[in-house]
Parts: structure tokens; sequence; C-alpha cells
């Protein structure tokens, strides 16, 4: 069941819209955006995915060394000990490399619909050892006079969870990692519940456990505990192996309304909704069946990695959601969902 209204201009933005942003590179990927609102207009902060112009018979991708520079690897894509059956994810002697270096970088929009890229805001690159294959798929909850941002951190030590702030999108307060290997999808609430701020997170067990949705709390978005498991992946199911969050969870009168995408065997993502008690966000009150919202257009099944609708950004309007997203790991595009409607869905 798709209720979603797609607009009609999707996709909104393609990689060849925008310049590469490193020397050198192209832009493969555009992926799923934070979304937030300043200064009147409606701005998405890109995860763009560059690698250099590939060669025949070679594959080649940039990381950053130890010294914090941008260097790029190449193999023989006939190499005996090189894996490249993953189009995102190479293995080579036995160690996992990204075909792609992802950063973060700002459009506005007057419309929500038609974006440009403003000057005198810089791109967001990754920072120091944990960062070394890149930042990506950044979330933003707003709150008061500053933005929290929660992203993933890329680098040979794993996959964790970062957090940045600011005010005037121009500089940032870097914290650190707050959610360590392996863990990402991290989506803060906007406001705090009960005097605790609270977070949406997904650690990962390759062994016993899976990727599910978890809840933390927090007295300073620093040190989070109180973890709780909230949401399985479901067998049988369009979220049978993987589950995460999507953007910070929606106030509504019925209580938290959370979209999040699940993924099958297949990799075939798709949209659901879950609804949270008002103020004891770890209770589950209901959950869909069905997805909202699946990889049915043409653009969302084809590209660097089809049949992927993944969002970690929206804005609200009244009972409207006017959600952001990545389709198939390549272009940006948008939707409506209404909120009424997925709570109905909810009962």
């Amino acid at each position: 069941m798709d209720i979603a209204k797609r607009f009609p201009t999707n996709p909104l933005i393609t990689p060849k819209e925008l310049k590469a942003g490193i020397a050198g590179m192209e832009i493969v990927c555009l992926l799923n955006p934070g979304v937030f609102e300043y200064n009147n207009k409606t701005w998405l902060l890109l995860r763009v995915a560059e690698r250099p112009k590939q060669i025949e018979g070679k594959i080649s991708f940039p990381i950053y060394n130890t010294r914090g520079e941008i260097e790029v690897l190449s193999f023989d894509k006939n190499d005996p000990d090189l894996d490249t059956s993953d189009p995102r994810v190479i293995n080579y002697k036995k160690k996992d490399y990204l075909t792609t270096l992802s950063y973060l970088r700002l459009v506005c929009s007057d419309d929500g619909i038609n974006f440009i890229e403003p000057e005198g805001y810089p791109p967001v690159f990754g920072q120091g050892e944990l960062e070394s294959f890149g930042i990506e798929d950044c979330r933003v909850a707003t709150m008061a006079n500053q933005y929290q941002l929660t992203f993933t951190e890329v680098s040979p030590a794993g996959v964790g969870v970062g957090l940045m702030q600011t005010s005037n999108w121009k500089s940032f307060d870097r914290r650190g990692m707050i959610f360590p290997p392996h863990n990402k999808d991290c989506a803060i609430f906007s406001e705090k519940i009960n005097g605790n701020y609270y977070a949406l997170h997904r650690p990962s067990s390759p062994e016993l456990g899976g990727n599910y949705i978890w809840l933390a709390q927090s007295p300073d978005l620093l040190h989070w505990g109180n973890h709780k498991c909230i949401a399985m992946s479901r067998p049988g199911m369009w979220d049978s192996a993987r589950v995460g969050a999507g953007a910070a969870p929606i106030r509504t009168e019925r209580g938290w309304l959370e979209i999040y995408h699940g993924a099958n065997k297949e990799n075939r993502y798709c949209l659901g909704a879950l609804l949270l008690d008002i103020n004891d966000p770890s209770k589950v009150l209901a959950r869909t069946q069905e997805p909202i919202m699946e990889p049915v257009a043409p653009y969302e099944q084809t590209g660097f990695f089809g049949n992927v609708i993944f969002t970690n950004g929206h804005i609200v309007e009244g009972d409207k959601i006017k959600i952001y997203y990545g389709a198939s790991d390549e272009v940006i595009c948008g939707a409506e969902l209404s909120i009424s409607e997925i709570l109905e869905i909810l009962k």
C-alpha cells in the first residue's frame, strides 16, 4: 500500500546538476538529505558521494590518509583478491573499502521544489581517523536556537554516530562520536520528554540479534543510556532484514509518529511507520503491517543501487509531511504524506 504523493518534478536533484566538491573527482550519487527550515527557506543537507573517474580494467576510490589528505587507491578488476559484487563496498584481501567518499553539502529552496546552492555555506567534510571513509546520512533536529546534527562516521575502525551542532550553518561544533560502532540511523527527538533528550538509533549485531531500532535517553545529548530495543525486523515481511529510523519523530495528538525504513533480504527498501507513546517513547502503540511507500517509480527502481527509497528528513506543515528522500542511492526526490492517513492505518 503506497499512500505517498510524489512530486511530479521528481527527481528534484541529480548528480549531473552539481559540480564535484573534491578536486579530480566526479559525483556518483546524491543520497538522502537532512532537512530543515532556515531563513524562511527549505534546506537540504545532501550526502554527496564522489570518486575518481574510472579507468577501464581498474577500480579506483578515495580515502582520507593518516595526514587527513584525500588519497586515491586503485586495484585491477581482475585481481583474484578483489570482490566487487557490491557497488557500494569492495573487499580486497579481506579488508572492506567504500567505492565512494561521502561528505555533506547544503542546498536551499523558496518553494521546496527548485533548489540552488547558496554562496557562503561550505561543504562539511570528514575529519580525523574515525571519518577516514567519509561522513553520511545526516539527520537534523531543530531545537530552540540550535540545530543538532547526527550523522554516520565511517572508517576502517567501524561505523558509528557523530554529533555536530550549529546555529548558522557556516560554523559547526563537532562533539565527537556519541554511539560507537556498529551504529547508525540516529534520529534525535526535537524536544525533551520528562526532562531528558531521546534518540532512536540502530546498533547492529552480525551474530546474535540483528539490525533493530533502539531508543536511548540522555541528560546532555552527549552521554546516552537506558537503551531499549523497540522495533525488530519481521521475518517474511517487507522489513525482514533490517529496520532503521528516518528523521526526528513527529509529535501528534496520538503519540510520536516515526517514519522508518525497512529492507528485505533482496535489499528492497521501503518506508513504514511506528506510533510511540507521547510520555514514554519506549512503548510502541502501533506499527504498519504494509509499507506506506515503496520503490515503484522508475527512478526508484533503477540507479546506482536500485529498488531503494530512503528518507531521513522532512518538513511538517499541518497534516502534511513533506518528505525528501534518496531514490536508488542516486537522486533526490520529494513526496507528501498525510499524518491523519498514516494514523488511520496505525489504528
